[in-house]
C-alpha cells in the first residue's frame, strides 16, 4: 500500500486533516470480510461509456491519454485511486464530480459501490419490496467484486461493471466497461470497510454531512429517482440506515486522511484535495524519449516475430506504384489494395489449424485443415488502418471490427489515445491490429497494449503494416516479444523528425485524397507517431 499523504492535525478552512489509523479496522469493522460468502456469477452483456463526463457547467472529454506504460510495455505506474467514503445522501458523488471538474485531466473514471450490491434471492426481494431489507449493511455489498475490480482498474487494464437498478433491487442485464484510468475515484457509503479494500487506495476522504440534511435528500432522491413512498423512505431510515451510519460508517471517519465539513459546499477542502491529487500526477508522470527508443535496437538483427511478405518482382513493382510520388490518387488506392490483400493473406497462414476431414461431393473423404481458434477480429489503428478492413473483410467472413484512434501531442511529442471501440468479448479471439505504416512503433505500442488491457494474449495479436521501418520493428518486439509483426517491406532509417526512409510518403492523404500536411511528411508518422 502506498503511503497515505500527510496531514497531521491541519484544520484549513473547515477541513479537517486527520492521519490514517488502519490499525484500528480490526476494532472497528471486526466482522467484515468473515461473514462474506462468494458467489457465482454469470457472464453478461458489455455496454460501452461514452468517454466524457457531464458536469453541471460543461462536458469534460475524457481523452488524450498519454502512455501508461514504459519502453518494456508494462505498466510505469498504477492509477492514482481516491476513496470517498461518508453517510447516505451526503454528497459523495456531488464531491467526486467537483474534484474530477477541478483536476481537469483526462482519461478519470468515477467508480461508484452502489453498482455492486449483491444479487438478492427470492426472499430478500421480498423483504425489499416491503423496505424490510438492510441495503445499509457492509453484507448488502459484493466485496469480491469490488476489490478484484479495483485491482484491475489500477493495473490499467479493462473491466466490466454491473448495473444497478434501484427500482427493481436488481443487477440489469447490460454491464458498462470503464477503462483507462490515470485516477480513480470510488464512491460508497462502505468504502473504507474492508481492510483489503482500503489498501487499495491512495488517499482517503470522509463526506461529513448533518444528518437532517442526509435525510431530506434521501426523501428527495428516492421518492423522485427510485419510486419510493414517503412512509417506505423514512421506515428503511430509522430501521436501518441510521443505525449502519452510526455503526459501520461514521467509525471509518477516523480512517480518513481528509474530513470533508459540508460536502460540496466546502470550497477549500476541495482545492486542497486537488492540489494534492495534481501534485501525485506530477510525480507519476511518464515521459517518452523517442532518440532514445530510436538508438536502443541500432544494428540489432531482426526480430524472429517478423514475418516479411516474400519480395516478387510482382510485389516489388507494386512497391515502386505507389512510393512513387507522380502516381495518381486512382492508381495509389487500386495497387495499395493488392498489396493489402496479399498481406492479409499472408497472414492468415500463421493463425493456428488443426486437421479435419470432410466429404467431398464424389463421397470421398479428404483429409484438411480448419481454423482451431474461436473468432476473428480487426482492430484498425485510424485513419488509415481503416483502409485495410476492406481486404479483411473480403477473406475472412463475418469478421468483426474495431478501432482506435492514437495521435501525437505536438507539445509533448508522446502518443496519445483518442477513442477506442472494440467489440465484446474480444480476449477470446485471434486478434489482427492494422495499421498502414510504422516508422517508431509508438502508436503500435499504445494500440497492443490496449488489447492486452481487454484481456487479449499477446501471441493472439497480428500486427499488420504494408510498410515498418526497422526502428518500429524492433520496438514493438522488444516490449511484446509474442507480437506477430507482419509487413510488406521494411525500411531501414527515419530520419529526425521520425518519418521513414525512403518511405511511402503520407498514406492517409494519398488514399484519401486529403491535403497534406505543410512538409509533405507521412500524417500517420506525424499524427501516431508510427
Amino acid at each position: 500500500m502506498s503511503s497515505p499523504p500527510a496531514y497531521p492535525g491541519i484544520r484549513i478552512s473547515g477541513c479537517w486533516a486527520e492521519g490514517s489509523n488502519a490499525g484500528s479496522l480490526d476494532r472497528l469493522l471486526p466482522t467484515v470480510g468473515t461473514r462474506r460468502s462468494p458467489r457465482k456469477r454469470t457472464t453478461s452483456q458489455c455496454k460501452s461509456e461514452p468517454p466524457l463526463l457531464r458536469t453541471s457547467k460543461r462536458t469534460i472529454y475524457t481523452a488524450g491519454r498519454p502512455p501508461w506504460y514504459n519502453e518494456h510495455g508494462t505498466q510505469s505506474k498504477e492509477a492514482f485511486a481516491i476513496g470517498l467514503g461518508g453517510g447516505s445522501a451526503s454528497g459523495k458523488t456531488t464531491v467526486a464530480r467537483m474534484i474530477i471538474e477541478a483536476l481537469d485531466v483526462p482519461w478519470v473514471v468515477l467508480l461508484s459501490m452502489d453498482s455492486f450490491y449483491k444479487v438478492l434471492t427470492q426472499q430478500q426481494q421480498e423483504q425489499a419490496a416491503h423496505n424490510d431489507f438492510n441495503f445499509d449493511h457492509p453484507d448488502a455489498f459484493d466485496f469480491d467484486l469490488i476489490i478484484s475490480t479495483l485491482k484491475k482498474l489500477k493495473q490499467g487494464r479493462s473491466v466490466q461493471v454491473p448495473i444497478y437498478d434501484f427500482t427493481t433491487h436488481s443487477r440489469k442485464k447490460d454491464w458498462k466497461t470503464l477503462y483507462g484510468a490515470n485516477v480513480i475515484i470510488f464512491e460508497g457509503i462502505m468504502a473504507f470497510a474492508d481492510k483489503t479494500l482500503l489498501e487499495l487506495l491512495d488517499m482517503r476522504i470522509f463526506v461529513d454531512t448533518d444528518s437532517d440534511i442526509r435525510l431530506v435528500r434521501r426523501l428527495r432522491r428516492d421518492i423522485s429517482e427510485r419510486g419510493r413512498d414517503i412512509e417506505g423512505v423514512i421506515k428503511q431510515y430509522h430501521k436501518f440506515v441510521k443505525p449502519a451510519f452510526d455503526q459501520y460508517i461514521q467509525p471509518t471517519m477516523r480512517l480518513a486522511d481528509i474530513v470533508v465539513p459540508r460536502g460540496s459546499g466546502n470550497a477549500v477542502a476541495i482545492d486542497l484535495i486537488v492540489q494534492h491529487v495534481h501534485s501525485q500526477l506530477e510525480e507519476r508522470e511518464l515521459r517518452w524519449d523517442m532518440a532514445a527508443l530510436a538508438s536502443a535496437h541500432q544494428c540489432h538483427p531482426l526480430p524472429q516475430t517478423l514475418s516479411v511478405l516474400k519480395s516478387t518482382p510482382q510485389v516489388r513493382g507494386m512497391h515502386t506504384i505507389i512510393r512513387d510520388r507522380e502516381t495518381s490518387r486512382d492508381e495509389f488506392i487500386f495497387y495499395s489494395k493488392r498489396l493489402m490483400r496479399l498481406l492479409i493473406e499472408h497472414a492468415l497462414s500463421f493463425l493456428p489449424f488443426q486437421d479435419c476431414v470432410v466429404q467431398t461431393p464424389q463421397g470421398q473423404d479428404y483429409a484438411g485443415k480448419c481454423y482451431a481458434g474461436k473468432q476473428i477480429t480487426g482492430v484498425s489503428i485510424l485513419r488509415a488502418g481503416e483502409t485495410m478492413e476492406p481486404a479483411l473483410r473480403a477473406v475472412c467472413k463475418d469478421v468483426r471490427i474495431g478501432t482506435i484512434l492514437i495521435q501525437t501531442n505536438q507539445l509533448t511529442g508522446e502518443p496519445e489515445l483518442h477513442y477506442l471501440r472494440l467489440p465484446k468479448d474480444i480476449s477470446d479471439d485471434h486478434v489482427i491490429l492494422m495499421d498502414c505504416t510504422v516508422s517508431t512503433g509508438a502508436a503500435a505500442m499504445m494500440a497492443v497494449r490496449v488489447l492486452l488491457d481487454h484481456d487479449v494474449p499477446e501471441d493472439k495479436i497480428f500486427l499488420l503494416s504494408l510498410l515498418m521501418a526497422e526502428m518500429g520493428v524492433h520496438s514493438v518486439a522488444y516490449a511484446f516479444p509474442r507480437v506477430r509483426i507482419i509487413t510488406t517491406a521494411v525500411d531501414k532509417r527515419v530520419n529526425d523528425l521520425f518519418r521513414i526512409i525512403p518511405g511511402i510518403g503520407n498514406f492517409g492523404d494519398r488514399y484519401f485524397g486529403t491535403d497534406a500536411v505543410p512538409d509533405g511528411s507521412d500524417e500517420e508518422e506525424v499524427a501516431s507517431t508510427g
